[in-house]
């Protein structure tokens, strides 16, 4: 599932220690950086999450169509069908019969 092949959490992100070096990077300027990806990160999940929510009710709802029988349509009449029929018959016997 996609959980396995996500490496971090906000969480994670939050946590996160470096070491400070000699000519190391300005840590206000990580820390900004690092809060824009903790929001992100929260956004894509929460998209995510609705998404699989979104993704298993219209599953259902096929599942649910599938289980449910298909209304036959009925709405020939007697003299439809017999006008079909009469056609037919000409169609197949030719006028000969009509003669």
């Amino acid at each position: 599932m996609l959980s396995d092949k996500i490496k971090l959490t906000a969480k994670e992100i939050l946590e996160k220690e470096f070491k400070s070096g000699m000519r190391g990077y300005k840590q206000e300027d990580v820390d900004k950086f690092l809060d824009l990806v903790i929001k992100d990160y929260e956004v894509f999940q929460q998209e995510i999450d609705e998404l699989y929510q979104e993704n298993l009710r219209l599953k259902k709802q096929l599942d649910d169509s599938y289980k449910k029988p298909q209304p036959v349509q009925t709405n020939t009449t007697n003299f439809d069908i017999l006008k079909r029929l009469s056609n037919l018959e000409k169609h197949v016997f030719g006028s000969k019969l009509y003669d």
